[in-house]
């Protein structure tokens, strides 16, 4: 999946397995997929896996694509596809994708092969569109080579101290990607473990949830960044440019990764050659190594004093946490409103699990409700049951089971209601839920 700013518009769960793709805030206008850019994008990509030749993970990134326009599925092919659907025009193939399949920035088993399937269209910037091909293609090489991981939650992100702390860290390597010398690098190095081992102490389970998103996304876009752009120097100002946007990220619950995966990856080609395929090797088991464990232990770098955090955090930015204090304060009351509004509150609630769902939203947006439940400020989602578009928030439980928004003043037969809006598919209905002016969408005919 890649960064921001570029589209991610669409996240698809099939069954427990979830892939994450992150969107601009409003979706892009209709833009049908022009075969004779899509040519200029897969010679782009051929030239960037060829240029690569499976020197990095010991593996080609080269396969075949799919470039979507995910307002109806029409579609160009670098390859044809097993059972014709795309057609032939000229040196591409073109057509429609059955409604079943997942319109999403992500790999995809259609049609008897397994593509790297892009929301169309692609970034104009040429570094990030490089960048973000290379981040895709390793995306389908990484199925292939064993090494995904299910993805954390990780909305320990959200808190006061988790976000104080994820910053410290992205100031400090930012500070060892600029180092002049070993020695000053290695010295904030120890700043980045310090401030990633605390959050860790603070956390129980952050470590799991943030190796598992950083393992998935940050090592992919370390690939990215690795195979699209050509100079160390050039790596090294695009993992910097990536620390500092993320900085301005409204949350870093599913974002993280894409800034500290560059980072990470690059300090760890200086201090140990070989990590790759040491990751590589342990991810077949069932506790690989974090990105942190192993430039620790490539540089044989001690445990950090937790005791200095505080005199640490002062040296990388003494207003930071007033700032994110008064940020914490402003939250806590828009989440009591939240609460009010999709909790205590009557409200619609729609069946996921087992039901097909898909989903389209924006990554950098979501906001921790609890420890169990986030809200999804603006998303379309889909399933059996039809589709559903929301601009004032939608509440989904960590386990993806039931959404749920606002339903104050609606009827069982008035499919909108404040901020959002239903189509329902034939056979559903909506009918009376367990609270009183609650309501849950259900097959028609189903048992209550």
């Amino acid at each position: 999946m890649s960064m921001p700013p570029s589209l991610r518009t669409r996240a698809a769960f099939a069954s427990t397995a979830m892939a994450v793709l992150a969107a601009l805030p409003a979706l892009p206008a209709r833009a049908a997929v022009d075969p004779a850019k899509a040519r200029v994008v897969f010679d782009e990509a051929a030239r960037l896996c060829g240029r690569d030749g499976g020197r990095l993970w010991h593996h080609s990134l080269c396969g075949p694509i799919l470039l979507v326009d995910w307002t109806d599925g029409t579609a160009v092919a670098s390859q044809a596809d097993a059972k014709g659907v795309l057609k032939p025009a000229g040196p591409v193939f073109v057509g429609s994708l059955p409604p079943d399949v997942v319109i999403a920035s992500t790999p995809i088993e259609w049609s008897g092969k397994r593509w790297t399937e892009l929301i169309w269209p692609v970034p104009d910037d040429v570094a990030h569109r490089h960048v973000m091909l290379s981040h895709e293609l390793f995306h389908r090489a990484q199925i292939e080579l064993g090494m995904q991981q299910r993805d954390g939650g990780n909305l320990h992100l959200d808190t006061l101290e988790g976000r104080i702390l994820l910053q410290l860290e992205w100031h400090a390597l930012a500070a060892a990607l600029s180092a002049p010398d070993k020695r000053a690098r290695d010295a904030a190095i120890s700043d980045v473990l310090l401030f990633r081992h605390e959050r860790y102490r603070l956390f129980p389970g952050a470590q799991a949830e943030e190796r598992a998103l950083e393992l998935n996304e940050g090592v992919a876009e370390y690939t990215g960044v690795r195979v699209g752009l050509p100079t160390a120097a050039e790596r090294d100002a695009y993992a910097l440019r990536d620390l500092e946007s993320y900085l301005q990220s409204p949350t870093f619950v599913r974002s993280f990764a894409y800034a500290t995966g560059p980072a990470w990856g690059l300090l760890l080609d200086q201090a140990d050659p070989a990590w790759r395929d040491k990751l590589a090797a342990a991810m077949k088991g069932a506790n690989p190594p974090g990105l942190d464990q192993l430039l620790q232990a490539a540089l044989k770098l001690p445990e950090p004093d937790a005791a200095t955090v505080k005199a640490r955090e002062a040296v990388y930015d003494a207003t930071l946490r007033p700032r994110e204090l008064a940020r914490e304060q402003a939250r806590q009351a828009h989440l009591a409103e939240l609460r009010t509004k999709l909790v205590d509150g009557p409200v619609l609630r729609l069946p996921l699990e087992g039901h097909h769902a898909s989903y389209q939203f924006n990554p950098q947006m979501l906001e921790a409700l609890d420890a169990d439940h986030v809200v999804y400020p603006t998303m379309k989602l889909s399933a059996d049951w039809g589709s559903l578009s929301v601009e004032q928030g939608a509440l989904l439980d960590k386990a993806m089971t039931v959404a749920a928004v606002a339903a104050a003043g609606v009827s069982a037969d008035h499919l909108q209601g404040a901020g959002w809006r239903l189509t329902l598919a034939k056979g559903w209905i909506v009918a009376p839920g367990e609270r009183a002016g609650d309501f849950v969408v259900r097959r028609d005919g189903a048992a209550p």
